[in-house]
C-alpha cells in the first residue's frame, strides 16, 4: 500500500490527468487499496473527489468486464495459467457457476462487496457465457455504490489526519495510517453489513478470545520457561528424552513411529485395534498388501489409513473403499498405517508412572465430540455451518472442506457429520471428560500401560461403543502418543488460558521427574546432538529410519 500511495501521490504531482489515469491502472492490481490511495489524494488536495472517484470506477470496471471477457474466450484451461492459477482454483469456480445457476445476477451485485470472490464469480461469469451486457448493468451498478464510498471513507479520515498535521513531509505517515484505517473500517463495516459477514467476524472473535484456538507459540511460551527451569535444576536439557525408552525419537519427541508403539502395545492384545504396516511402494504392491490385512482379519471397508510418522490428524484418510485407499496411498508417498476403523465414541486418556510407582495415575480424560450441522429443508450448507454455535469456531476450515457443497440444502433432520476424526484441529470439540475416570477404567488403562515395556507417559487415543461402556474399560486404542502429547481436556471452551498453562506445566514436571529416575535405573537419555539432528530430519519430512538410534540399542 505504501509503494501505491507514493506512485499516485508523485504521478499526482505532475498533474492531474497523469495521476488519474495511473489510478484508473492501479486498479487493475489491487482495486481496494487504490481506491483508498484516491481517497488519500483527495485528502491531500491533489486530486478532487469525482475525477479521482471516477478514475477508480472506470479501471475497476472495466478490470471486471475484462475477468468476464477472460472467462469467455480462454475459458478452463486457463485456470491453469499464470497469474489464474494463483488466484483461482477448479473448486471455486466450480461454486461460482453452482451460485450462477441458482442466483445469476444478484450474485455478481454481492460479491462486489465481499472481497476474496469476486475474481472467480466474475471469470465464471465469462466461462457459463452469461448475457454480457445485462451482467454489465449489475457490474456498473455494483461498483457506482462500492467505489465512491471507499474513496469517500479514505477521503474522510485521510483530511481530520492532515489538519492535524502542518507539513507535507509529516502528513505522510498520517495519511498511510488513515489510509490503514478505512480499509479496517471497510472490512469491518462490510462484515457487520451481512449476516454471513456478521457470523465470520464472530468466528475471528472466538479464535481471538479463546485459549484453545490460539496458536501454538502462544500456547507454548510460557510452557518454555517452565522447560528451560526443569532442564536448568536437572542439569540437562535433553534429560526429559529418557521418559519413554520404550519408545524412539526421544520418547516421543518428535517423529515417532505410530508401527513401533503399537508394535509395543502387543501385550494388550484385543484392547489394542488391528493394524499392519505398510510400506512405501508402487500403488498396486500397496494395495494388494491392504487386502491381504483385510483378508487376514475378516475386515471390510471402512479402512483407515495414516503416515507411519505423523501428528495432529495430517494425511489420516477412513477410506470408505478401494478406490478412496487407492487414492490415500498416492497422496502419502511414505510407510502408511492400515487400521480397523473403529465405530464409536472417541476419548484421549492421559496416563503418567514413575518407575519406582505400583501404579501410575490418570491426569485427564478428554471427550471428544465430533462436530455437525442438521438441515432443515431450507437452509444450505453453509448457512447451517455459520449458523452452529460450535462449528462457526472452524468456519474457515469447514468451508474450504466443503467447498463443492456449500450450496447443496440437506433435508429436514439429515445429519451432516463436518469431521470424522477426534483431532481438535480438524473440527472435534474437545470436552474435559476426567470425572469419567471410574476404578475400573483406570485399571484397564494401567493393565495396557504395563503390558508396554519401557511406556511410562504420553495419551492414548480410544474409541469405545459409548460412554458407559469407556467407563466400565470397555474400549480400544487406536494409538499411543509420548513425550509431547497433551492433556487435550485443557482445550475445553469451560477453561482458560491458566488451567492450560498449569496443566501443560505439570506435565512437563512429572515428564523430567519420570526421565530422572530412568536416568538413574541406567537408561541413556539423547544427547543435544541427537535431538537436533531428530528436529531437522523431521522438518524435512524423513522417514523415522532414517533418524538418529538410542544409543541402548532402540530407535
Amino acid at each position: 500500500m505504501n509503494d501505491i500511495v507514493e506512485w499516485a501521490m508523485n504521478l499526482a504531482a505532475n498533474g492531474g490527468p497523469t495521476a488519474l489515469i495511473a489510478l484508473a491502472l492501479a486498479t487493475l492490481l489491487t482495486e481496494d487499496l487504490t481506491c483508498i490511495a484516491a481517497g488519500l489524494l483527495v485528502a491531500r488536495g491533489s486530486l478532487a473527489f469525482w475525477p479521482a472517484t471516477g478514475a477508480c470506477y472506470a479501471g475497476i470496471l472495466f478490470g471486471d468486464l475484462l475477468l468476464v471477457l477472460m472467462g469467455r474466450t480462454i475459458g478452463r484451461p486457463s485456470l491453469r495459467v499464470a497469474p489464474l492459477k494463483w488466484w483461482l482454483s477448479e473448486e471455486l469456480v466450480a461454486r461460482a457457476e453452482r451460485w450462477f445457476t441458482r442466483r445469476g445476477p444478484g450474485i455478481v451485485f454481492a460479491s462486489r462487496f465481499m472481497p476474496g470472490t469476486r475474481v472467480p464469480t466474475y471469470f465464471a461469469a465469462g466461462v457459463l457465457r452469461a448475457p454480457f451486457m445485462r451482467f454489465a448493468a449489475w457490474f456498473a451498478l455494483a461498483c457506482a455504490i462500492w467505489v465512491p464510498l471507499l474513496v469517500g471513507t479514505a477521503t474522510w479520515l485521510g483530511t481530520r489526519a492532515t489538519e492535524m498535521l502542518a507539513t507535507w513531509t509529516s502528513a505522510v505517515p498520517a495519511l498511510l495510517g488513515a489510509g490503514l484505517l478505512a480499509w479496517l473500517v471497510a472490512q469491518i463495516g462490510l462484515g457487520l453489513a451481512t449476516w454471513r459477514g456478521r457470523r465470520l467476524l464472530l468466528c475471528r472473535w472466538r479464535r481471538l478470545t479463546r485459549f484453545e484456538f490460539w496458536p501454538r507459540w502462544v500456547v507454548y511460551a510460557p510452557v518454555l520457561l517452565q522447560i528451560l527451569w526443569l532442564a536448568f535444576r536437572h542439569r540437562s536439557l535433553a534429560l526429559v528424552t529418557a521418559v519413554n525408552p520404550g519408545i524412539g525419537a526421544g520418547g516421543g519427541l518428535v517423529g515417532e513411529s505410530k508401527s513401533e508403539i503399537l508394535r509395543g502395545l502387543a501385550g494388550a492384545g484385543e484392547r489394542v485395534a488391528k493394524w499392519s504396516r505398510i510400506e512405501a511402494g508402487g500403488a498396486e504392491k500397496r494395495v494388494a498388501a491392504l487386502e491381504g490385512f483385510m483378508a487376514d482379519h475378516a475386515l471390510a471397508f471402512p479402512i483407515v489409513l495414516k503416515p507411519d510418522v505423523g501428528e495432529r490428524g495430517d494425511g489420516v484418510v477412513i477410506a470408505r473403499d478401494e478406490s478412496q485407499a487407492r487414492a490415500a496411498m498416492e497422496v502419502t508417498a511414505g510407510p502408511l498405517i492400515a487400521q480397523a476403523y473403529v465405530p464409536g465414541v472417541e476419548f484421549g486418556v492421559f496416563y503418567h508412572r514413575r518407575p519406582s510407582a505400583d501404579c501410575g495415575e490418570v491426569l485427564a480424560v478428554t471427550d471428544k465430540r465430533l462436530v455437525g450441522v442438521t438441515g432443515d429443508g431450507k437452509r444450505c450448507l453453509e448457512d447451517l455451518i455459520l449458523a452452529d454455535d460450535r462449528a462457526i469456531c472452524m468456519a474457515p476450515f469447514f468451508l474450504k472442506k466443503f467447498t463443492l457443497r456449500l450450496d447443496d440444502v440437506p433435508a429436514a433432520g439429515e445429519r451432516v457429520m463436518l469431521g470424522e476424526l477426534g483431532t481438535h484441529c480438524r473440527g472435534a470439540l474437545f470436552l474435559d471428560g476426567t470425572a469419567l475416570a471410574t476404578p475400573a477404567l483406570r485399571a484397564e488403562i494401567e493393565r495396557v500401560s504395563r503390558a508396554f515395556e519401557g511406556f511410562h507417559f504420553g495419551r492414548y487415543d480410544v474409541r469405545a461403543p459409548s460412554a458407559e461402556a469407556f467407563q466400565r474399560g470397555e474400549f480400544t486404542v487406536i494409538e499411543l502418543n509420548g513425550l509431547t502429547s497433551e492433556a487435550t481436556s485443557i482445550y475445553d471452551p469451560r477453561h482458560g488460558a491458566w488451567h492450560g498453562w498449569r496443566t501443560l506445566c505439570r506435565q512437563w514436571r512429572i515428564a523430567y521427574a519420570i526421565a530422572a529416575e530412568n536416568r538413574a535405573r541406567g537408561k541413556i537419555p539423547l544427547t543435544l546432538g541427537e535431538v537436533w539432528r531428530l528436529l531437522v530430519a523431521h522438518m524435512r519430512g524423513h522417514d523415522h529410519a532414517q533418524r538418529p538410534a538410542r544409543r541402548d540399542g532402540t530407535l
